[in-house]
């Protein structure tokens, strides 16, 4: 059983790295304890340095102690803070939606490369989750109008809640989306009544083979249903969203999309096959195939 008590914090930190070395390497663990100390103890990594030689007050030390068990029982820092940072911005975050990624930070700074010099657009996020694609997009392009979808309707609450959080004003509508391969939305869902010049998706995509390589953090607190596909039909979400787009997008609408590194081809012909043109496939930082533009005819 560990114990902070009577301890200094520069010896604190080390013991909570050491705490944690079958989890987190030495960077990453730091990262943590240093996100830890800002959000319940005030204390900034400026601070920390100023401080490294005080001894905490035990109702600070039973706070980290508490914190370190739920890292050591597998659950991710983001759900125990309760938020992250996602593209500069704030969000709330629970096991109800997925912790944004970097690679859809890049998603997101490749629609708005594409959108910035663009005409006032309407834009639908498909399976919006925290909403940090929908926000991001309209904080950083207020021209658009932001339409966010999700089948969650607690997903669609956190989305809510960061919408207030970062001062925007977006359109939510509960949706399964694979209800929708034949015609519009429900008449009932005036919001989505209009066509829409762009349309962005990051859907499950994860087949239930490459299960075994994820991390179990994720496997263990993330929502299973944004985060997997059948082996049998792992493209099934591209296909119902693409053929939404070539009914629901309006002439010359973009389609973007976060894809599957290992379906990237498949991804691109399946498109090809739906008559989109002008496919583009990204890279992401890491050189792996990442995110698709195309354009409907």
């Amino acid at each position: 059983m560990f114990s902070f008590a009577s301890m200094k914090l520069s010896a604190i930190v080390a013991k909570f790295i050491d705490e944690l070395a079958s989890h987190y390497d030495v960077d990453e663990a730091k990262a943590i304890f240093l996100l830890v100390i800002e959000h319940y103890l005030k204390i900034d990594k400026a601070n920390y340095i100023l401080k490294k030689e005080h001894e905490l007050a035990d109702e600070n030390v039973k706070i980290i102690e508490s914190i370190l068990f739920q890292l050591k029982a597998g659950r991710p820092i983001q759900y125990i803070l309760g938020e992250t940072m996602f593209y500069g911005l704030p969000f709330k975050v629970n096991e109800s939606v997925l912790i944004p990624r970097p690679e859809t930070e890049e998603l997101v700074a490749w629609v708005i490369e594409k959108l910035k010099k663009a005409e006032p657009a309407t834009l639908l996020d498909i399976g919006t989750g925290s909403g940090c694609i929908a926000i991001s997009l309209k904080k950083n392009l207020p021209q658009l109008a932001v339409t966010a979808l999700d089948i969650s309707s607690e997903a669609l609450g956190i989305a809510k809640e960061n919408a207030l959080l970062n001062d925007i004003e977006l359109s939510f509508v509960e949706h399964n989306i694979l209800t929708s391969q034949i015609s519009q939305f429900p008449t009932t869902n005036s919001i989505l009544n209009t066509a829409f010049s762009v349309i962005v998706s990051n859907p499950p995509y994860i087949t239930q083979n490459e299960k075994m390589d994820m991390h179990e953090n994720v496997l263990a607190n993330e929502p299973h249903l944004a985060l997997f596909v059948s082996n049998e039909r792992p493209l099934l979400f591209y296909e119902v969203i693409a053929d939404f787009a070539l009914k629901n997008l309006t002439e010359n609408g973009l389609l973007f999309f976060e894809i599957n590194e290992y379906l990237g081809k498949e991804t691109v012909e399946m498109l090809a096959k739906k008559g989109f043109n002008t496919i583009e496939l990204r890279k992401d930082m890491q050189s792996k195939d990442r995110m698709i533009c195309c354009k409907k005819p």
